[in-house]
């Protein structure tokens, strides 16, 4: 298993065995079958490159390797669940729901009450690319998207669920990805 902090070249990528290279995909994404079709797409001569199998990789999936994709996402301020069950990304979480951190009493009870409910709606977490948004700005995502249609929802959440994705792309090969990141 891959240290989080660890960055890649491509090269190093390209090298890595198989069950490595997965791992480190599972890191950005954890629809298994992204990950393994992405590595198994090797050997990709640029991160451009990579981006693009990780985004028609992506929209080859189904629902359900989408929301496999959510599981592996702490909720919006859940800082429990960061110290443990996501381990792995615990830093990256960290530092993309970093706008939590400085939130109002009031905004952070809100953005519980409003995760309880999107996802007795849904039957999944909210999923926001929370990076660059402060509390208060994913309260108000959040509740604009409350009343969507499940299907729309779903549809949705990908789109957040492939912005996180790139950003973790990012961080995991950013010696070659030192570019501006298009949210």
């Amino acid at each position: 298993m891959m240290a989080e902090q660890t960055q890649l070249t491509m090269d190093e990528f390209n090298a890595l065995p198989a069950p490595d290279a997965t791992d480190a995909m599972l890191r950005c994404c954890g629809a298994v079958k992204w990950a393994a079709k992405v590595v198994a797409r090797r050997q990709y001569k640029s991160f451009d490159d990579l981006l693009i199998a990780a985004d028609e990789t992506f929209a080859e999936l189904e629902p359900g390797d989408w929301l496999e994709a959510f599981s592996h996402h702490p909720k919006i301020g859940d800082l429990e669940a960061l110290r443990t069950k996501f381990a792995t990304t615990a830093g990256w979480a960290t530092g993309e729901q970093s706008g939590v951190s400085m939130a109002r009493e009031t905004t952070l009870a809100a953005l519980a009450e409003g995760n309880r409910a999107y996802e007795e709606k849904f039957g999944y977490i909210f999923i926001i690319c929370a990076t660059g948004k402060s509390a208060d700005e994913m309260l108000e995502l959040l509740e604009r998207r409350l009343p969507n249609e499940p299907e729309d929802e779903l549809r949705a959440a990908a789109a957040e669920q492939m912005k996180i994705t790139h950003l973790r792309l990012h961080k995991l090969f950013g010696a070659c990805a030192d570019r501006p990141i298009d949210l």
